[in-house]
């Protein structure tokens, strides 16, 4: 007989997509990969609703403010309509607007990647923090600990472009062709750390081993003018390209020569990390709170202190100029993230996950 597996209902409030919302959408989609039932309630006419479909069931749902009453209701009948067995949200609007039954199916299961205020998360029924870190907060903040689980976030496996297509954006972007490019993708927001990579970009010679040294940056936001305002100010624009956001950034990973990750303090988990390793790029990295939960200094990854453009500009020149040394970084972080961020263990400690809590409310 064919195992039944759970279905889960995800809820998502964002307009706009991001890290958050790229691992949901992943998580949704491996897990109908694996045969379980998935519906996503989606916040009308977000970016999120045009990513996920159409290869997954969408219900729209207005999801306008935190308090909205009408958003709620609406959530509420679409839940009682779908009857999942996992109602699991994803930071505060989704969290906050979701109120179900506790000692019965469906099950809340609140999903934070963020040390968020935890206010709108104590009505769900479980909560699952995708670092320990933020395992530990949650408990700190009384959270029950036998309620709390940690499960990390996985990367897709990279699917490689042609050399015709790599090579054809390169072009398109300006690069030349025997560039050494360093690789960074996020939001342009102040987490990220952007203002100190310029910083540090600036500090780098122009060229190294007579090849030019140039600057990707994937992604967009805020911050996007101001940045470029600094790279002109520091005399280095001319060797950036601004690929603007993109939610494939594969083939940016696959024409990189090295990945840097310059976030702050205050980022989670980092999956620019993973996503560097699964591509078995060579990292540097700002040691961030994820950083250092993940990453090995020298091993798999050059750690240097958040915000510090000096030693950012030193660990990026010592990398660029041995090869070896890439190489091995590269290859340790491959290892890592098979080992240990696989789509499948992850997808199947979620299932785990999910039959457990199910099983207290049968």
């Amino acid at each position: 007989m064919t195992k039944v597996l759970p279905h889960s209902l995800h809820v998502v409030g964002s307009k706009r997509l991001g890290g958050a919302e790229g691992f949901f959408l992943r998580l949704a989609r491996a897990l109908k990969d694996a045969g379980a039932p998935v519906t996503c309630a989606l916040r009308s006419g977000s970016d999120v609703v045009r990513a996920a479909r159409p290869d997954l069931p969408v219900v729209e749902t207005p999801m306008r403010t935190v308090w909205d009453p009408w958003s709620k209701r609406q959530l509420a009948l679409a839940i009682r309509r779908l009857d999942p067995d996992i109602v699991q949200t994803y930071m505060g609007r989704a969290t906050r607007l979701t109120h179900l039954r506790a000692g019965r199916r469906p099950v809340h299961v609140a999903r934070l990647g963020g040390y968020y205020k935890l206010d709108g998360y104590h009505h769900a029924h479980a909560w699952i923090g995708n670092t320990k870190g933020v395992c530990d907060y949650l408990i700190a903040h009384g959270m029950p600990a036998q309620r709390v689980f940690h499960i990390y976030n996985f990367v897709d496996p990279p699917a490689q472009a042609s050399d015709h297509d790599v090579q054809a954006e390169r072009r398109r972007l300006g690069i030349p062709d025997d560039a050494l490019l360093l690789m960074t993708a996020g939001r342009f927001v102040p987490v990220k750390g952007h203002t100190h990579l310029l910083d540090a970009f600036a500090r780098l010679p122009a060229a190294l081993k007579a090849r030019p040294v140039w600057l990707l940056m994937v992604g967009d936001g805020p911050l996007r003018q101001p940045l470029q305002e600094q790279a002109r100010r520091t005399d280095v624009a001319a060797r950036i390209a601004w690929a603007g956001w993109r939610h494939a950034p594969g083939i940016y990973f696959q024409m990189a020569d090295l990945v840097v990750f310059p976030s702050l303090e205050e980022e989670t988990l980092g999956n620019v990390i993973l996503e560097a390793w699964t591509h078995a790029k060579p990292l540097v990295t700002a040691a961030f709170r994820g950083a250092r939960e993940l990453t090995e200094h020298r091993a798999n990854a050059w750690c240097v202190p958040c915000g510090d453009a000096a030693e950012l500009a030193r660990g990026l020149r010592t990398v660029l100029a041995d090869p070896q040394l890439a190489a091995g970084l590269a290859a340790a972080g491959h290892h890592r993230v098979v080992e240990d961020f696989d789509r499948s263990t992850i997808v199947g400690q979620y299932l785990e996950l999910y039959e457990r809590l199910l099983a207290e409310v049968a």
